[in-house]
């Protein structure tokens, strides 16, 4: 769409990425991330699917994605979308939990969507500080404001319930998909690694995991490929070193999943370094 703007903004003194869409018409595959999604609702309406549940969400609804979680959204009535979000990294949110509750802790959000939730006015104040680059007191105690409530009102921190695990063959299956992400994996390779059916395999995978194994895999390689991006890497010597079959193949899948382009990722990292050198 001509209309559409995307923006993403990265914040060194939080260590937090943030996301803010308008005018996207775009459906978001099945996928996950290996960080937390703290978003929320604009403009618009999205029908989202997570955690074998069915959402419709709108403006002022707050969404939260644990990493792993699996899902997929699109736009409901060709309404387009308008979005903010921040990402935070598994290393980034252990130490902030510490600071709030003094120990490690990973949390686990229960729910997916906190439907008209009051965080989401402090949520879009701290957002727009991040997007103007501010830098102040008043950011970081939103900031930890904000994640102090969603741990202790929304996390398993009292609970003992835990989520069913995926059985021992469909472990194998994800960290042989984790260590090989630069090869050509095909469905017979998984079978002899299980002994288990090819028909079977997919099918316990796709249920268990919720994701089939090829769009797993597109995941992990799309996670390592961003990390390259933030290094500088350019997007064709990416897709190399993340086993996809040419450049176009990964630009698209990149922005099926993430919403930019590579070179509109890479480029975040860049100009931050340079305003770094400037300073």
């Amino acid at each position: 769409m001509l209309n559409e703007i995307r923006t993403v903004c990265f914040d060194a003194e939080l260590s937090i990425e943030a996301y803010n869409f308008k005018g996207v018409m775009q459906k978001f595959p099945n996928h996950f991330h290996d960080y937390y999604v703290i978003g929320f609702i604009e403009k618009g309406k999205r029908h989202l699917s997570c955690k074998n549940k069915q959402f419709i969400i709108e403006t002022g609804d707050l969404i939260l994605f644990n990493p792993g979680d699996i899902h997929t959204c699109q736009q409901i009535d060709d309404r387009a979308l308008d979005y903010r979000c921040i990402n935070i990294k598994e290393d980034v949110m252990k130490k902030i939990t510490f600071e709030i509750i003094g120990k490690e802790y990973l949390p686990n959000f229960k729910e997916v969507v906190l439907f008209h939730n009051e965080l989401v006015s402090s949520l879009r104040e701290l957002h727009l500080m991040i997007m103007e680059e501010e830098k102040n007191l008043k950011k970081e105690e939103l900031f930890l404001f904000i994640i102090e409530q969603l741990i202790r009102e929304y996390s398993n921190l009292f609970s003992d319930t835990t989520m069913q695990e995926a059985s021992t063959e469909i472990k194998t299956v994800c960290d042989y998909l984790e260590n090989n992400y630069m090869e050509n994996v095909t469905l017979n390779q998984l079978s002899d690694l299980t002994g288990l059916s090819k028909y079977y395999l997919l099918h316990s995978f796709t249920k268990q995991k919720g994701i089939s194994p090829y769009n797993y895999l597109q995941t992990i390689r799309i996670s390592k490929a961003k990390k390259l991006l933030e290094q500088g890497v350019v997007p064709m010597d990416v897709a190399f070193k993340t086993g996809f079959t040419d450049q176009s193949h990964f630009t698209n899948f990149f922005k099926k999943l993430i919403g930019l382009t590579p070179k509109q990722y890479m480029n975040i990292f860049i100009n931050r370094c340079r305003s770094k050198e400037n300073e």
